[in-house]
């Protein structure tokens, strides 16, 4: 007797039905957008009427628009090219630095739909007193992004130190000086009401995130990097494939506290010769002998009329860069590195001792080359980072998004 034969079950129609959207979602967005779904048939191997089928219920869900084409491209009726849909989801990303606050909300095609940064000083400062603050500004723009029709799908709150593997809780901030903090239950009532649910990161993987990511779903070049940036200290993090590369913990990449000298000057964190001491913005105005408040934009003059002192700061922290930033590059077989925040314009003046250390301790600087690049401006790449992770959760599980699934 032949095997008797059955249907899929549910859940395994349900599961590929799950799949092929975020294919497809996955495909048009890293496009950019302007595919047909013809063109989504031919990319995905998918069939033109599950192609067809699955579009709709995007469509219907605020995940995709279809624009019409106004001029046909060839014989028979013109291919209506699908986008990623505007002010239908939203992502929300904050975030809390040394100097500022600042919060940006973004739609799935990448439209900016309220930002704020307000400047502060925040350095040993009392967590319990600055998230209400923050809180105020994020309700405000919770408020503002709800009135474009945009519903929130997730909002991530950035802050410069090592978050726990639940991102709820802060574990140590030492420039902000905070220790076990969990942000969101001082975010104040008024926030709080909103509904918003908000997971703690840490701020550079968000800016790298940011850097690695060429709007909502799509991907930069390089996709695979070191990032660094240099706010008051230095922060980083590992792009692989154009994915926050976190390591066991979610720690991975505080490049800042690599020693450039063992017995160097104390940081922050209690240890002695951190790169953060030599590169991190505090340390390149104490060498150049200016005030700590020394706006970034006056740095920069200084160095485009020649003052010596600030080419020599700035030359001692390439110095540094070069040596940890060999090391990382040693350790992890990575050839390209984004330089962020704080440290993107200073790239010319860093440049000449950061790549002489670089080739001289990269051991396969002889075979490929290592490229140093500044990453795109950005006055709150954390927010924006954090605003795309959020919306990334749309793009990869679409079905979680549909209503009635």
């Amino acid at each position: 007797m032949a095997p008797a034969t059955s249907r899929p079950s549910a859940a395994r129609q349900s599961s590929l039905r799950e799949t092929n959207l975020a294919v497809l979602t996955r495909t048009l967005f890293a496009s950019g957008g302007g595919l047909s779904r013809a063109d989504l048939a031919v990319r995905t191997g998918l069939t033109r009427a599950t192609v067809s089928r699955l579009c709709q219920e995007l469509i219907e869900a605020g995940i995709v628009d279809e624009h019409e084409q106004d001029v046909a491209t060839g014989p028979g009726r013109p291919a209506t090219p699908l986008h990623p849909a505007r002010r239908t989801l939203a992502g929300l990303g904050f975030e809390v630095n040394i100097d500022y606050m600042a919060g940006r909300s973004l739609d799935l095609a990448g439209t900016v739909l309220g930002e704020f940064k307000v400047p502060g000083s925040f350095a040993d400062s009392d967590p319990a007193a600055v998230l209400p603050q923050l809180g105020e500004l994020a309700a405000d723009l919770v408020e503002t992004t709800r009135a474009t029709g945009a519903r929130i799908v997730g909002t991530h709150l950035a802050l410069p130190g090592l978050v726990d593997a639940t991102a709820t809780t802060l574990l140590f901030a030492p420039n902000l000086g905070w220790r076990s903090v969990r942000p969101v239950g001082l975010l104040g009532n008024r926030f709080r009401a909103l509904g918003a649910e908000v997971r703690v990161a840490n701020d550079a993987k968000l800016q790298a995130l940011a850097a690695a990511t060429q709007g909502p779903g799509g991907e930069a070049k390089p996709s695979t990097f070191l990032y660094v940036s240099g706010d008051i200290g230095i922060g980083s993090a590992i792009i692989v494939d154009g994915e926050i590369s976190g390591g066991q913990h979610g720690w991975a990449g505080e490049l800042g506290h690599v020693s450039i000298e063992p017995f160097g000057p104390l940081c922050h964190c209690g240890s002695r010769g951190c790169l953060e001491r030599y590169a991190g913005k505090t340390a390149v105005l104490e060498v150049a002998q200016l005030p700590p408040t020394t706006p970034s934009a006056d740095v920069l003059r200084r160095l485009e009329i020649g003052e010596e002192r600030v080419h020599r700061a700035v030359a001692r922290a390439g110095w540094a860069l070069g040596i940890a930033i060999a090391d990382a590059l040693n350790l992890l077989d990575l050839s390209d590195v984004v330089l962020g925040t704080g440290l993107a314009p200073l790239v010319p003046w860093l440049e000449p001792s950061l790549r002489r250390e670089l080739a001289t301790r990269v051991l396969a600087a002889q075979f490929v080359d290592i490229s140093v690049v500044g990453a795109p401006e950005d006055p709150c790449p954390a927010s924006t980072g954090g605003a795309l992770r959020a919306l990334q959760s749309v793009i990869s599980r679409p079905a979680a998004w549909i209503p009635g699934d």
